[in-house]
């Protein structure tokens, strides 16, 4: 036993240390290798890095950080050992190996003498050219070069086609909207085939305005518009006179390309030039004139001279009794300023005029019409007259600056060649600033009639008013205890306790007439936002424009609410007559209600109005 086990025992130990001796050969023989890449890919292996076992060792203490400046300077290097026998050749840095040489300076270059070869070629070109038509020298007017055109396509003349229509309009002194461009090309009053012939002869000879004296353009008188139809209906049978036959026609033609820019009536200033003729005679036109009238010839009409009386007075004009009628004078188109201000021009009176004719047809009570009321003043007329205020005008304007004092100039400085348009109106009674309301039932009355007229206007022509302050509201005592209204079809009856309401003065409202919207650009007129803070009416005007945007032309009957809340104010504040606190405390609330409202068609609806409305006449 003995003897096994010490000879197990030396084997035993033997082989341990034999084992050992095996394992430190191992671990000798491994080791981390780096090789450096060549061109070739062949790894010299005789390049080694040994690393010893103690820096393979996992370290337990804290690592220490490495600044980021030092690790940018180190980073990117390696550590080589060099073996006996080995060429090395270092190799370049990175950024050097990218470095690219620069390139050698060019040459400069030889500038050339431009030769202007491809210029020269082209003005040649042009010079060689014969224009057909060239320019009036502004200093001969009389002068004008002519060509001929020889193209095959023969196109309609559109100035023939409206000057027919036009002229037919005249003839018939229709003054009712404007139908639609396309509706007046749709149904011509001529053949196409003698359009057609018109339009074959044509030619550009045309002679400039300067070179004649102007002539009132537009829409022509029926003599004039007449005598050139003539013309061109000899001028398709007759080739002897087609020289002067052309140039009637071209003249029409530019009478009626202005004309067509007027189809749509809306507010645009012009001077006195051939548009501004243009202008004046389709006034004219629409007031059933060939010329303008006197003041004195106008006025007489309805009154004895010696007994005219003034009655009121504007920024833009004065306003006399003659008999039954009172007669708005409104002076226009003049260079001479009126009360400070510029007078208006004949395109803003156009539309006022056509706006206030629009109105009358609310006064039918036929049973077809589905709005109407008899709220809104009746224009009897509208004429244009020239000269100076006649000596019985002036003694009336006279009267009244004794008696009142007169804010506006004195008419006699108008020349003679002064313009004016005069709308005769019912007589309307007294403005609400100056009439006295005796009890809250008149004042309840004027709120009814003027809330339902402008819902009747609103649902008929989508009507606002936009300046419908205490001075443009007539009142008169009548003895008729209601007044009709229909109202979508539906009739309705206002009492009035012997209260009768006009409204007048339309030159900033907005109406359409189904052809045509007419409006007043505002946004033209920028004082009128600028009146004094806590003035009612001042700030009516400013919420106005609030509302619409300064889009003067679009559909707000907002507006309509508003001037409505100004009314409730002006009842409050600055009219006296008798009323209980019930009746204070109830107009307070109409007025916050009336905030609600989007319309007069709305407003119309609130309890305040229920019992003044009634489905009979009494």
């Amino acid at each position: 036993m003995g003897s096994e086990g010490g000879k197990n025992g030396v084997d035993l130990w033997s082989e341990i240390t034999a084992m050992e001796e095996d394992e430190e050969e191992e671990e000798a023989q491994i080791a981390v290798i780096y090789r450096r890449r060549r061109a070739g890919g062949n790894i010299d292996k005789d390049v080694e890095i040994r690393q010893s076992d103690k820096e393979n060792r996992l370290s337990l203490a804290a690592n220490k950080r490495i600044s980021w400046n030092r690790s940018l300077s180190t980073r990117g290097r390696t550590s080589i050992a060099l073996a006996t026998g080995v060429d090395y050749q270092p190799q370049p840095r990175q950024s050097e190996a990218k470095r690219k040489p620069r390139p050698a300076l060019p040459r400069r270059k030889i500038v050339q003498a431009p030769t202007y070869e491809k210029e020269r070629a082209y003005f040649q070109e042009v010079d060689s050219f014969d224009l057909l038509e060239e320019s009036p020298s502004p200093k001969n007017l009389g002068t004008w070069a002519m060509g001929f055109q020889t193209d095959n396509a023969i196109i309609p003349h559109l100035s023939s086609r409206l000057e027919k229509w036009l002229i037919s309009k005249k003839l018939n002194y229709s003054c009712g909207p404007s139908g639609s461009l396309s509706k007046i090309l749709e149904t011509p009053l001529m053949p196409m085939e003698s359009i057609c012939s018109d339009a074959s002869n044509s030619s550009n000879l045309r002679i400039p305005e300067s070179a004649h004296p102007q002539i009132p353009s537009g829409l022509p008188s029926v003599q004039n518009s007449t005598v050139r139809s003539n013309v061109l209906e000899r001028a398709t049978c007759s080739q002897k006179s087609n020289m002067e036959a052309l140039t009637m026609g071209d003249e029409g033609s530019d009478d009626i390309e202005v004309a067509i820019k007027k189809l749509s009536l809306t507010s645009r200033s012009a001077s006195l030039d051939g548009r501004q003729w243009d202008q004046f005679s389709t006034l004219l036109t629409v007031c059933g004139q060939s010329a303008p009238s006197t003041l004195l010839d106008v006025l007489s009409q309805y009154c004895d001279p010696g007994s005219i009386v003034k009655v009121g007075e504007g920024t833009y004009g004065e306003a006399f009794k003659a008999g039954a009628t009172v007669c708005k004078i409104v002076p226009i188109d003049g260079e001479l300023r009126v009360n400070g201000e510029v007078q208006k021009k004949s395109a803003e009176l156009l539309e006022e005029v056509l706006l206030s004719r629009t109105l009358m047809h609310l006064r039918g009570n036929e049973g077809h019409v589905c709005n109407a009321c008899t709220i809104f003043i009746e224009t009897k007329d509208v004429r244009v007259c020239q000269g100076a205020y006649d000596t019985a005008l002036i003694n009336a304007w006279e009267d009244w600056d004794g008696k009142h004092c007169s804010e506006n100039d004195h008419p006699k400085e108008f020349p003679e060649k002064q313009c004016y348009v005069v709308f005769v109106l019912e007589h309307g009674g007294k403005d609400l600033e100056s009439f006295v309301l005796l009890k809250f039932d008149e004042a309840w009355s004027l709120l009814v009639q003027v809330t339902v007229a402008l819902a009747v206007a609103e649902a008929a022509y989508e009507f606002e008013h936009r300046d419908l302050h205490w001075g443009n509201i007539l009142l008169t005592q009548k003895d008729a205890a209601t007044v009709q209204f229909t109202l979508e079809g539906r009739q309705m009856w206002a009492k009035t306790y012997g209260l009768s309401v006009s409204i007048i003065d339309f030159t900033l409202s907005r109406i359409n007439t189904g052809g045509a919207i007419l409006f007043l650009d505002l946004s033209s007129d920028p004082e009128l936002f600028e009146g004094p803070k806590g003035d009612r009416q001042s700030e009516t005007y400013r919420k106005m424009k609030e509302v619409t945007e300064e889009c003067w032309e679009g559909s707000f009957p907002k507006t309509n609410v508003l001037w409505l809340q100004y009314l409730v104010d002006i009842l409050l504040l600055k009219k006296s007559f008798k009323r209980t606190t019930k009746d204070e405390r109830d107009l307070r609330s109409l007025k916050k209600r009336l905030n609600m409202c989007c319309s007069a068609r709305e407003a119309i609806s609130d309890p305040f109005f229920s019992d003044l409305l009634v489905d009979h006449a009494m």
